[in-house]
């Protein structure tokens, strides 16, 4: 069985407003922030994907409520506009100077829960009943999954000529300096070209979106359940996604800081380490490793560099750097069993830089930081295809997809 990747008819911001409509995922800002965009841009979309900053009463049903009535009026408003036919649309964004091009469109959720849409990650169930929720009370995904398959040069030929011959719907930079560029493509033998050429390829791969892609499928068997005229074509039996392939995303390191020594001296710590990993001076610092298996440390205003001992692994997630950190130092030194659930251990997201490390161990009483190589996109593939798990906090991928650039409604 192949992946399907269909068309389809998007819910999307009038031409002229896409920049202060759309906005970051909705999990990467803090509420205060939140607050402050949504006071300055009453028309960002914001305010249906975070909407507790507005909604009347703390519970979860008046966010949800608060969240509908948003998208109801923006759609009133003629804020949103719904395209006429289905349509794939190219979308590119350029991070400093590097761009990754590919595909908006939906996929089949049955695809997703017979494992040809392949995840890596576990989900958390709150997660899960929180992004299941949102997408019955508001009847519409609004925000895509992040997938990639394994680059294939016809796709490639195909975005090339269209790019070449098109107007972009879209193009503009956002806060961060990313530039998103969108291409509408309405042409039914365009449309059946790249149907067809996403039909040969085996197997999607999840980047990032687990929860929206399992709160898809929750969403389809409880609607389905409910429909009395059932039919394979219904929109909520797809999910919309960002496909792209896999060979120009890029993945920044995920680096990790600890609050404490677990009751052992300076000393002691660098001993112990020095079981399974070589300890020395780093040769530069602020440091940040050039190669797996090697790792920056930051302690008492210095940095080592630390390398690891031990062989290679058949197992593709034995052989992950955050696995290595995790099973040789962290959970044996430092006692840290579970990094989803220890407040001792907390993560600092790529695009902060090793300079985040050396700030929060200085200034903000934390003991101990480390900066990562990046996890390889060959490594996630791999450990997907084995159907096995990563590690929390595997990767940090970036650029980060806008939300409120297409929202696909499902009834």
């Amino acid at each position: 069985m192949l992946a399907t990747v269909k068309p389809f008819k998007a819910l999307r911001p009038y031409k002229g407003i896409e920049q202060c409509f759309s906005c970051p995922p909705y999990d990467v800002l803090e509420e205060d922030e939140v607050k402050e965009i949504i006071s300055r841009n009453p028309n960002s979309f914001l305010r249906v994907t975070r909407s507790e900053v507005e909604a009347e009463e703390d519970s979860k049903e008046a966010i949800y409520k608060k969240a509908n009535e948003n998208l109801e009026s923006f759609i009133k408003n003629g804020v949103l506009i719904k395209d006429s036919e289905p349509s794939f649309y190219i979308y590119r964004e350029t991070w400093k100077g590097v761009s990754q091009t590919g595909f908006f469109a939906v996929v089949s959720v049955d695809e997703y829960d017979k494992g040809i849409i392949k995840k890596h990650e576990l989900t958390r169930r709150d997660k899960e009943d929180d992004r299941t929720n949102h997408i019955l009370n508001l009847n519409a995904q609004t925000g895509p999954v992040f997938l990639t398959y394994k680059a294939q040069e016809d796709l490639k030929t195909i975005i090339d000529k269209i790019i070449k011959n098109k107007e972009f719907l879209y193009s503009f930079c956002d806060e961060n300096n990313v530039k998103h560029e969108l291409i509408k493509i309405q042409e039914e033998d365009e449309k059946e070209q790249i149907e067809k050429t996403f039909n040969s390829i085996d197997y999607l791969y999840i980047v990032d979106g687990h929860h929206r892609a399992a709160a898809a499928s929750r969403a389809q068997k409880i609607m389905k359940e409910k429909d009395t005229n059932y039919s394979l074509n219904k929109p909520y039996n797809y999910f919309m996604a960002v496909i792209f392939p896999h060979n120009e995303l890029r993945v920044l390191p995920y680096n990790r800081i600890v609050k404490d020594l677990n009751g052992l001296k300076e000393e002691e710590f660098l001993k112990k380490i020095g079981s399974y990993f070589e300890v020395e001076e780093a040769p530069f610092s602020p440091y940040s490793p050039d190669s797996s298996h090697s790792f920056g440390m930051y302690l008492q205003k210095k940095w080592y560099k630390l390398t690891f001992k031990g062989e290679e692994s058949e197992d593709p997630v034995e052989n992950l750097d955050v696995q290595i950190l995790q099973k040789y130092l962290l959970d044996p030194v430092l006692s840290i069993k579970d990094p989803r659930s220890d407040p001792r251990i907390y993560f600092l997201g790529g695009i902060r830089g090793v300079k985040e490390i050396e700030k929060w161990v200085d200034t903000k009483d934390w003991k101990v930081g480390f900066s990562m190589y990046p996890t390889q996109i060959d490594q996630l593939l791999k450990v997907a295809d084995m159907n096995k798990i990563m590690p929390p906090k595997s990767t940090w991928f970036e650029p980060k997809l806008r939300s409120g650039l297409l929202i696909h409604e499902i009834s």
